[in-house]
């Protein structure tokens, strides 16, 4: 089999395709470059040998690009060996997913990292920009869930640590200073705590027996159908913070939750946990985490 013309073949083909019918260009795309990938494989004698095998690729782009034009370098026909491989090994890739969110995905050798990347592409739609984003800042690796995520619990999707991004860092942080970080950028907050949260309010007065209270946020989560109630914390956690928040839990579920919600959730958010005192908290529905400040303007100065 002349491998090298097969393959030339597939991508003349995928290049006029891309010009005739841009509609689908992205699914051709996809199965051209799985088809290219198979054959270098085949090409380089197997999977054991492949990854030995550079010298082909090296000579298969060169001729590719002059035939054909750029976009054939060695690197990409890299990614489209290993995307095969990633098939080969049963990913189930999304119809949603392009090229570019695969390349960012193939940076990746954790198969449990990989597959959870393709979950959240398909669960909230999310562009390879925010992708790349969400790989860069080590997304996976702070959320406790590790295994198939068929029907992962709320606790396992909140980030830990959940980094709020500030154009300026104050050099005393209060508790109402991180609020107003917080609400600065509310949206990027709710998407970095975790997947299916929405913002409610902030500060919110409630009455318990004759004494008025105020929940630092309060929150919705769509995927679990239920209100959460937010607590924000400077230094570390404390014995007491989860009878308090667990107050405005249950001042929630008799007053503001309705029938066909789930019940409320509370989560606490502090500078450190203390795993002497988190040993003892029993509550399913009581969640920590903590959070770390990042300025945005040190990470912009830091590229030059």
């Amino acid at each position: 089999m002349n491998y090298y013309q097969n393959i030339k073949d597939i991508l003349i083909k995928n290049e006029v395709y891309k010009q005739v019918k841009d509609y689908s260009k992205n699914k051709h795309d996809l199965e051209s470059y799985y088809e290219v990938g198979k054959l270098l494989i085949e090409a380089q004698g197997g999977e054991k040998r492949a990854k030995y095998g550079n010298k082909l690729i090296k000579e298969y782009s060169t001729r590719l690009t002059e035939e054909i034009g750029k976009g054939y370098d060695v690197s990409n026909l890299k990614r489209m060996r290993q995307f095969y491989l990633l098939v080969q090994k049963g990913v189930a890739l999304p119809h949603q997913l392009s090229w570019s969110h695969i390349n960012a995905i193939l940076t990746l050798k954790d198969i449990q990292a990989i597959k959870y990347y393709i979950y959240i592409c398909e669960k909230q739609n999310i562009g390879y920009r925010e992708l790349r984003n969400r790989i860069k800042s080590n997304e996976y690796e702070r959320i406790g869930y590790k295994e198939e995520l068929k029907e992962p619990k709320v606790n396992t999707l909140i980030k830990n640590p959940v980094i709020i991004k500030t154009k300026n860092i104050p050099e005393k942080l209060t508790e109402y200073a991180l609020h107003q970080l917080i609400l600065d950028d509310i949206d990027n907050f709710l998407k970095e705590l975790g997947m299916g949260f929405t913002y409610v309010g902030h500060e919110v007065k409630i009455k318990i027996g004759p004494t008025y209270h105020r929940i630092d946020f309060l929150l919705f989560n769509t995927e679990y159908n239920c209100y959460v109630t937010l607590e924000v914390k400077i230094g570390e956690f404390k014995r007491e913070h989860t009878a308090q928040i667990k107050e405005y839990m249950n001042y929630v579920n008799k007053h503001i939750k309705k029938a066909f919600h789930d019940k409320t959730i509370g989560i606490i958010l502090c500078k450190k946990e203390n795993k002497l005192v988190l040993e003892y908290v029993s509550d399913e529905r009581i969640f920590t985490t903590t959070y770390k400040l990042k300025e945005e303007l040190n990470e912009l100065l830091s590229k030059y």
